[in-house]
């Protein structure tokens, strides 16, 4: 974080506004983050949230554990949504579109960091199909019914989307080596697959501010925060087992770190296109994650590869 520019205090249950009526959909919905976020948006009484996740048994599960958290039950549907596959987004977003007349926030929660070499069912890079293709495709599909919300009266549309603090470790001098995109990109390493997919998700949202500036697109940093998302973790063992030895006493618990991707996707003064830290601080981003042209050609590429995905 930049110790320059002062962090927002925030807190969800004085700082979240009343959601009567608003409809959400969060991926990662069954643990972590992903979780809390529900959680929280349900204590404001929206009309529906979509709890989106791979395992409908482990998603159940955590739907039956916010429910007993609430003082009264909320309407929570699950949805069957599989990072890892594009066909499966589809699926997802259709089901969306047929059952929803409105989408107020999406929020791009789910994703995997440091994962071993491996490829998507699509034959992506791994880390950058889950934690960004797959991502970009259900937003593009959702877009119309999206644009439809940003049309009601009072409408505050809003795109939030996880990045991170490590796009700084995307690959120099690219940022974006797309050679590596439809590879395992064993020659990256673990942290440099994850940087080149979280700067993709920065570049993601910067440009898509330009082309909807009808929505309020933003993506965020959660911070060091203690979930599960290192248990797959592989690269460097040194930096896994100094991480997994201090977590417990200097990461933030998750009730701490859902309040950078809350805030966003709730507060004013959340400006469109930007990447913020912990809480509400803008400006922070590489060199790689505020260029133009990188995310103009990144947005170019990302559209020629879905074009074929429709509902």
């Amino acid at each position: 974080m930049n110790i320059c520019r002062k962090p927002i205090s925030f807190q969800g249950d004085r700082d979240i506004p009343p959601l009567d009526g608003k409809v959400i959909l969060v991926t990662g919905g069954n643990m972590g983050l992903g979780k809390q976020c529900v959680l929280e948006y349900a204590k404001h009484n929206p009309a529906k949230i979509y709890l989106a996740a791979r395992t409908p048994s482990k998603a159940q599960a955590a739907l039956d554990d916010i429910q007993r958290t609430l003082p009264k039950k909320a309407n929570i549907v699950l949805l069957e949504l599989d990072l890892a596959s594009l066909d499966s987004v589809a699926r997802a977003a259709s089901r969306v579109l047929v059952e929803s007349e409105r989408l107020d926030i999406l929020m791009l929660n789910a994703g995997i960091m440091a994962a071993p070499p491996g490829l998507t069912k699509d034959r992506f890079e791994l880390q950058f199909g889950t934690n960004y293709i797959e991502h970009a495709l259900l937003a593009r599909l959702l877009t119309p019914l999206l644009e439809k919300t940003a049309l009601l009266p009072s409408a505050d549309v809003r795109i939030v989307t996880l990045s991170s603090h490590g796009h700084m470790y995307a690959p120099k001098p690219d940022g974006i080596k797309y050679d590596t995109l439809c590879t395992e990109a064993e020659s990256l390493g673990a942290y440099g697959r994850y940087g080149q997919s979280k700067l993709a998700v920065i570049l993601w949202a910067r440009h898509a501010a330009k082309i909807y500036p009808q929505f309020t697109i933003a993506s965020i940093h959660p911070d060091v925060v203690r979930t599960n998302l290192m248990n797959n973790a592989t690269g460097s063992p040194l930096i896994v087992r100094i991480l997994g030895k201090v977590a417990n006493r200097v990461v933030a618990s998750v009730e701490q770190g859902v309040r950078n991707q809350l805030w966003a996707s709730v507060a004013e003064g959340v400006q469109s296109g930007e990447y913020y830290e912990p809480v509400g601080v803008g400006g922070t981003a590489t060199e790689f994650g505020k260029n133009e042209e990188l995310a103009e050609g990144l947005w170019r590429w990302t559209e020629e590869v879905l074009k074929g995905y429709t509902v």
